[in-house]
């Protein structure tokens, strides 16, 4: 009994030093289970009692409770201190001076393609025009035949079409949604079709995805001019100044007669032979439009004897790249964040 009591104290003591020289919760851990661990020192002295006499054990065993429940308690008391200790070190080592001003966060800013298209819309909106959308993954009726494209016709070569299954197809143009509105919203009518559009045409002025306006207007007694002055009306506001303006006789199968729109240089109009944005001729193309063909009123519902009306269609990202001075499209697709911030032209 007496080596059982000897033993008893040599671990308080030794305890106790070695928790004195603990400088970590890792260390304290390591201590823990050195004692009071399976193979731990207490645990053997534990499990030595049954060799002891049956009357010496109650004491014995009292004894080594006592001390595994000091050992509990102080190992409770210095994981405590250490806790206090580390978080101390923390805070000082991670220490925020809250009374700087804020670094804040860098602007966000529109996309220039999303600008242009919103400018757009609020030009268009000023006259009259409601916004019409439709999706874009068409069907053939609506991307082709409904625009007096049917089957077998030259101009759907032209379009270098993106075909899906189940005969669907990425829509080549927004012009499938005058078809959608004519029908669903009949005589008169007047909107623009701001979306995107597939091609496979890819290099610095073409992308496999692009964005277009288009334009429908259909009533009664409409004429070429009401589609000049609506498009020049449109140009001059999107470029902030007046251009003059030319028209060339040209064929789309969904407009007759169907003719192409030319603007002023807008880099040098036409004063410098030697530009690189109109390449010295002095003019820009902008737009393809036309007055609406009857066969395409007739796909829409509407009576071509009784109204009639004109279509445009223009290349947002066309418009955008003379807005800005660029000459490769794909800089709007690159992610290139000084020039998306407006950090350079």
């Amino acid at each position: 009994m007496e080596q059982i009591l000897q033993t008893v104290e040599k671990l308080r003591q030794s305890f106790e030093e070695q928790t004195g020289q603990i400088g970590s919760l890792e260390d304290l851990q390591k201590l823990r289970v050195q004692y009071l661990g399976k193979k731990g020192e207490l645990t053997g002295v534990l499990r030595g009692l049954g060799s002891l006499p049956r009357e010496k054990r109650p004491e014995a065993g009292n004894a080594l409770n006592e001390l595994r429940s000091e050992i509990e308690k102080r190992l409770e008391t210095k994981a405590l201190e250490l806790s206090d200790v580390e978080l101390s070190a923390r805070e000082s080592s991670e220490w925020i001076d809250v009374t700087l001003p804020p670094r804040g966060r860098p602007a966000g800013a529109i996309h220039p393609l999303r600008q242009v298209m919103h400018d757009a819309i609020d030009i268009f909106a000023s006259m009259g025009f409601t916004v019409a959308y439709g999706p874009e993954m068409e069907d053939d009726f609506h991307n082709f035949e409904g625009l007096n494209i049917p089957p077998h016709h030259p101009a759907r070569d032209m379009q270098d079409t993106f075909y899906l299954e189940n005969d669907l197809l990425l829509r080549t143009h927004t012009s499938p949604v005058e078809v959608r509105s004519m029908l669903r919203w009949g005589a008169p009518l007047r909107v623009i079709v701001p979306g995107k559009c597939f091609r496979r045409d890819s290099d610095q002025t073409h992308s496999p995805m692009f964005h277009q306006l288009e334009g429908l207007l259909v009533d009664e007694n409409i004429s070429i001019a009401n589609l000049k002055g609506c498009l020049e009306f449109f140009v001059n506001r999107i470029f902030g100044r007046p251009l003059a303006a030319r028209y060339r006789a040209s064929y789309f199968p969904f407009t007759e007669p169907s003719i192409e729109m030319d603007v002023e240089c807008v880099a040098c109009s036409g004063k410098n032979p030697s530009c690189s944005v109109c390449k010295g001729t002095g003019w820009l193309e902008i737009s393809g439009l036309g007055m609406t063909h009857p066969n395409v009123l007739r796909a829409g519902g509407i009576d071509p004897s009784r109204y009639n009306g004109f279509a445009w269609g223009m290349g947002l990202d066309r418009i955008a790249m003379l807005k800005y001075g660029l000459n490769d499209l794909r800089i709007f697709f690159e992610g290139d964040m000084a020039f998306l911030t407006g950090g350079r032209n």
